[in-house]
């Protein structure tokens, strides 16, 4: 059926003067007819020391193109600040496609979605308490600029365009703004934006199909996210542009996991008799995901409605290559199916899986509350009022994105505790250190109990992920954004300590006064274990029965957010991660724990539920 389904890079040699073309009802590459058979793999969410083995993976199932986001808040995470190196080499990655023999299509945003903590946008822009994202906004368009100034040479070179002997054959510009649509000059900036720096190859956007027309832009087409064909949808982008190739630019391979949900998964068969149906159509396509990984740290998103839930550390996404890089009978029925379309080609051999370990337990066997953590943040901040995160003056006048941070003040009496809807987004409340209660956004009343003379006060409030899409972004401030009252009297006079826990604080814990672990440590409080590892280190799933909630870091790097209440219950820890020999485990425990971690050879997921 397709004879042509896009040479590798290093394949036959190409004039590359016209690249990527959509002037017709079919896509041509350099002239000759062409499908993008993609798939979508982030670098940011794959350990660097498997983004060869992923993409040979990839390779291997008859995808002859890559897609990925570009992370502007990871990239920038301070005004003054880029990252562009190890886990984030974009360039690195890019080369790594060309030399496998892969085309690129980059979709660099600045808004991403992606399901990162606001969308992939930087939390220092709402510092400005009149920023308006994803618009003309001069102080969003100026940020926009600068980081677009950075990363664009990064791209266009010879590393990257197609032209110049590159693998991108097209980018994206922004991401699914006919859902957003709230500046219709906003599309062009960010067009004029990527063509002023160089960008001259193909430009597409990508919508759901009722926001296909509001999320255009002149000179580049239009592409649709879909998980099932409707003839509708179809019908609906070809009468928007009636003479233009169509795409699927995202084929929901799977889905993302909320905390307190289940797990989603679609199955195997549903998936590729949609993709089927989209190569019976003579379509291109981009599976998202073909690879979710991981979204480690603090990164995951939120979603707001119907109410506010945080999404787990977890980006499996059902995908064809599980987030550790297994096969899955979607990976093996979709070869199959690319192999028949591409008349019994051979693929490249399936790549070999790596070895799993259940290593031993580690066992706790130090302490250290919480209290006696605070004199390793910033020096603490002391405000009448209560500050939202992002404006607090830490890191070098950037706020602080992401984590916990903690608001004490002193109180002379018992009585109703308010929040208000002001607690962004889960505190735990103690009187002198003793722990109360817990607001969360649906309970906003707690009782603190009477006491002689002054009292320390202290809201210990997590931003457990900032919204990642829909029309809130501006209002995704975190920390204490408002009064907390008591008898109806907002509390004042307060002593914020920022606890981001980034890796060198918690390089600095080294120096803490860690205790010998007792029959009744404090919480919250930092456990340290160790797990040994011998020889070269495998991967391994990492599993806290008994534990309520919080963080694990291990050697200093932060693997994601853990919760008992699931659907998520182990955390992948790549080999890549682990030293041969001693490896330093920290578990931030918020309520309870049970002193050891244990490690298994499969994920648990949860409770799956198939997506309707």
């Amino acid at each position: 059926m397709y004879r042509y389904f896009g040479m590798p890079a290093g394949g036959r040699r190409m004039s590359r003067k016209v690249g990527l073309n959509a002037n017709s009802s079919q896509l041509t590459l350099e002239g000759e007819p062409f499908h993008i058979l993609g798939g979508s793999i982030h670098y940011f969410r794959v350990p660097r020391a498997y983004w060869r083995d992923r993409l040979m993976k990839m390779k291997a199932c008859g995808i002859n193109t890559l897609t990925t986001y570009v992370p502007w808040n990871l990239h920038q995470p301070e005004r003054r600040v880029f990252d562009f190196h190890t886990q984030l080499d974009l360039e690195a990655y890019i080369s790594l496609a060309a030399e496998l023999g892969l085309w690129v299509i980059l979709r660099p945003g600045p808004y991403i979605s992606s399901e990162l903590d606001l969308g992939g946008l930087p939390s220092w822009l709402l510092r400005d308490e009149s920023m308006r994202l994803r618009t003309t906004y001069p102080g969003f368009t100026e940020a926009v600029n600068i980081f677009f100034d950075k990363l664009i040479p990064k791209v266009v070179p010879n590393a990257g365009h197609f032209k110049k002997g590159g693998p991108i054959i097209a980018v994206q510009v922004e991401n699914e703004y006919g859902s957003f649509a709230k500046d219709e000059s906003y599309m062009p900036f960010i067009k004029e934006a990527l063509q002023s720096r160089g960008i001259s190859e193909l430009l597409l956007t990508s919508d759901l199909h009722n926001t296909l027309k509001s999320g255009g832009v002149d000179g580049a087409i239009r592409t649709v996210k879909l998980q099932k064909i409707h003839p509708r949808h179809i019908q609906h982008l070809t009468a928007i542009q009636p003479k233009s190739p169509t795409m699927v630019m995202d084929y929901w391979t799977g889905w993302f996991d909320a905390w307190g949900d289940l797990h989603h998964v679609l199955p195997p068969e549903d998936t590729v008799s949609t993709v089927r149906e989209i190569l019976r159509r003579g379509m291109s396509f981009n599976l998202y995901m073909f690879h979710g990984g991981s979204s480690f740290g603090f990164s995951s998103g939120a979603l707001a409605h119907p109410s506010y839930k945080s999404l787990v550390s977890s980006y499996d996404y059902d995908a064809p290559l599980t987030e550790a890089g297994e096969y899955t009978p979607k990976y093996h029925l979709l070869r199959d199916l690319f192999s028949r379309y591409n008349r019994g080609a051979s693929f490249p051999d399936m790549p070999a899986l790596r070895n799993k370990e259940a290593y031993e337990p580690a066992i706790m066997y130090q302490h250290l509350s919480l209290w006696d953590a605070l004199s390793f943040t910033e020096r603490p901040f002391k405000s009448v009022k209560p500050v939202n995160m992002e404006n607090l003056p830490v890191n070098n006048g950037n706020g602080q994105s992401y984590g916990y941070t903690l608001y004490e003040t002193t109180i002379t009496s018992g009585g109703l505790l308010r929040s208000g809807d002001n607690v962004r987004d889960r505190a735990l409340v103690f009187v002198d250190r003793s722990y109360i209660g817990l607001f969360k956004r649906q309970s906003v009343e707690l009782a603190v109990p009477d006491g002689k003379g002054q009292r320390t006060l202290s809201l210990l409030v997590e931003n457990c992920g900032r919204v990642h899409q829909g029309k809130d972004l501006d209002t995704q401030r975190k920390g204490l954004v408002g009064d907390i009252l008591l008898n109806h009297i907002p509390l004042r006079d307060f002593t914020i300590y920022s606890l981001d826990m980034k890796p060198s604080f918690i390089d600095s814990l080294y120096q803490a006064p860690w205790k010998t672990l007792t029959e009744t440590p404090t919480f919250p409080g930092f456990f340290m274990g160790r797990l040994f590892a011998f020889g070269y280190p495998s991967d391994t799933f990492l599993k806290l029965p008994g534990w309520e909630k919080g963080v694990v870091f291990i050697n200093g790097l932060n693997l994601g957010r853990y919760w008992s209440i699931g659907p998520q219950q182990t955390l992948y820890l790549p080999g890549p991660f682990l030293n041969s020999g001693m490896n330093q485990l920290i578990v931030f425990e918020e309520q309870e724990g049970d002193y050891k971690v244990h490690f298994e050879y499969t994920p648990d997921l949860g409770m799956a539920a198939d997506i309707q």
